[in-house]
């Protein structure tokens, strides 16, 4: 642990010395761009911040400690694994749930990219459910990332508001990351929605300030999951991007609508070791002997293929 408070230590020293040049994205003063986990101060009594930093040698406080606000908005009926935990539906997310905590091999991937081969297919219904599932475990405690900047839905699933900030003014600076962590109604289970659309979502989600987030949930947070809805790397250059930071890829691909072709041009693009698995979408039930769950307006969802079978 010695070497690897260390490391760490050497890295927000060289991180703190390139932020004039890798960090300044608007006219913000420094202090406002330096990374927000160096600040983060945990909550006394009343309900505040203490003075203290916390150090690196220190434990870092625990998502639902960061939490500024909590926001209780209706949440959408397609969060089935929510609403409906005991139905066929909930029951493939918690087959995922359970290819991600027990792996046949390696350690579990805390910090999961979901995506899509293109816009429509379904990534952040399957982000949201997914989140859930993984908080209804005992011990996990999950923070949900919105990505997807362009076009923000994680946070309509939870009811709140378009206007509510987000991801995007951390990037810009405009915001501390504590002041955007939100709070639901599921218990363990924290949102950092995208916040309003930027004019630069590529610019900012590849650059150093996003990369610095991305490494310090990895090393100050592997206790907790990180799941990120990001937008298809068909259009943006944002996936590609994020998928070098995190420790797997699911694919959520619309059932029949997609090619095979394409669907191994991305597995090959991202790396065959980076995919988690293949989320079949809106599958045809009607036209499938095998079986197929409908719901909603995602029609049906027919299942998860990880990355230990053949290829």
């Amino acid at each position: 642990m010695g070497k690897i408070s260390d490391a760490l230590e050497k890295s927000i020293r060289e991180q703190n010395k390139k932020e004039d040049a890798s960090l300044k994205i608007g006219n913000r003063p420094q202090a406002d761009m330096a990374p927000d986990f160096e600040t983060i101060k945990p909550r006394n009594d009343a309900g505040g911040f203490s003075d203290d930093p916390v150090s690196m040698e220190k434990a870092p406080p625990p998502f639902e400690k960061l939490d500024r606000q909590l926001i209780t908005g209706e949440l959408h009926p397609n969060l089935i694994t929510y609403y409906s935990p005991h139905t066929v539906e909930a029951e493939q997310f918690r087959i995922i749930k359970t290819n991600i905590m027990f792996p046949e091999k390696g350690d579990p991937p805390k910090t999961i990219m979901v995506t899509s081969a293109v816009p429509g297919e379904g990534k952040s219904f399957v982000a949201g459910n997914l989140a859930i599932s993984l908080a209804q475990n005992i011990d996990n405690h999950v923070l949900l990332i919105d990505c997807d900047m362009r076009l923000p839905t994680i946070h309509k699933l939870f009811g709140f508001k378009d206007s509510i900030s987000g991801l995007s003014s951390y990037l810009t600076g405009d915001a501390s990351l504590p002041s955007l962590f939100v709070k639901t109604v599921i218990d363990k289970l924290t949102v950092l929605p995208g916040g309003k659309p930027p004019h630069n979502p590529s610019e900012l989600l590849s650059s150093e300030r996003m990369a610095h987030l991305l490494d310090e949930l990895k090393t100050r947070y592997n206790d907790r999951y990180v799941v990120i809805d990001t937008p298809p790397p068909q259009l943006t250059a944002e996936a590609n991007a994020i998928a070098k930071r995190v420790d797997g890829i699911i694919l959520v691909i619309k059932y029949g609508s997609t090619s095979r072709l394409y669907i191994k041009e991305l597995v090959e693009m991202f790396g065959k070791d980076k995919i988690l698995g293949i989320v079949f979408n809106q599958f045809d039930t009607k036209a499938s002997v095998g079986h197929g769950y409908t719901y909603g307006q995602y029609g049906a969802y027919g299942g998860y293929y990880g990355n230990t079978k053949k290829d």
